[in-house]
């Protein structure tokens, strides 16, 4: 199982370049999210509703054509 400080220290040796980052010590979200392998990104809406998730690493075409149109569309960047 996964321990948080793991992640931590992992974060503090390679760099953190996340905004906000989970633990889910227990499983429990990561199943309620149908989550099944890494990296998954999911983008939230204000409401804390899942508006598209992203299976697989996300590679700079899939940022421009597809994450960032929908953030912009969510308001979360200019």
């Amino acid at each position: 199982m996964d321990q948080r400080s793991d992640a931590s220290g992992w974060l503090a040796r390679f760099g953190n370049p996340y905004d906000a980052s989970l633990f889910d010590g227990e499983g429990r979200v990561g199943i309620d999210f149908g989550v099944y392998g890494v990296p998954e990104t999911y983008v939230l809406d204000s409401n804390g509703i899942i508006r598209k998730r992203f299976v697989g690493p996300l590679s700079a075409e899939v940022v421009d054509k597809e994450l960032l149109p929908l953030l912009k569309q969510l308001g979360g960047t200019s």
